[in-house]
């Protein structure tokens, strides 16, 4: 049903795990990233079409 992609290797000891596809699937991108017992979600999201007159790169990071 989902395109699940699950990578993962064994680096210093614990393991590293790269995976996409199961979780913030309303973003255009996302990957959840664990190490251990530590875990990283990033999420990206972008317009379909550019805007006419925007002459700049608007960028937001937002982190809890």
């Amino acid at each position: 049903m989902f395109n699940i992609i699950r990578k993962e290797i064994n680096w210093g000891g614990k393991p590293l795990v790269i995976e996409t596809g199961r979780m913030a699937r309303q973003a255009d991108g996302a990957v959840l990233i664990s190490y251990g017992e530590t875990a990283v979600l990033c999420t990206a999201v972008a317009e379909k079409k550019p805007r006419v007159g925007l002459d700049f790169f608007p960028l937001t990071i937002n982190y809890q």
